[in-house]
């Protein structure tokens, strides 16, 4: 399979500064800001700062750094938004991938949701 990167993408132009953002974490790898249409109350995406265009390219091309600080900033966003399980009442991950996840950005990026009762995720097909 082929990650093709497309470097003219949102999340690429946020990366570089030419959109702005509302920043919740930045670490070395990540970058973590408020989703521009929030589907609940806490609403953070988490992106790579690398070209990585889905989960699975990430997982298997990026550097243990990477995966390490990427992971982890995803813990820190869900404690900073008080949606942990040590403060909070949880939060939902979600991480579409391609055209049959309906990817709308390719470039990887976690939505960290919470702050009320999600519901199910999915109902029975």
């Amino acid at each position: 399979m082929s990650y093709d990167y497309d470097d003219q993408n949102i999340f690429a132009k946020i990366l570089r500064g030419e959109i702005p953002n509302t920043t919740v974490l930045e670490t070395e790898h990540s970058l973590a800001f408020q989703d521009i249409t929030p589907q609940a109350p806490t609403h953070v995406l988490v992106i790579p700062k690398g070209a990585y265009v889905s989960f699975d390219h990430f997982a298997l091309e990026a550097s243990e750094a990477e995966i390490v600080d990427y992971v982890r900033a995803i813990g820190s966003v869900a404690k900073i938004c008080g949606v942990d399980l040590g403060e909070g009442g949880g939060f939902r991950l979600i991480s579409n991938a391609g055209q049959d996840g309906v990817q709308e950005v390719p470039h990887l990026h976690v939505h960290v949701l919470g702050g009320r009762n999600l519901g199910r995720m999915l109902a029975k097909a």
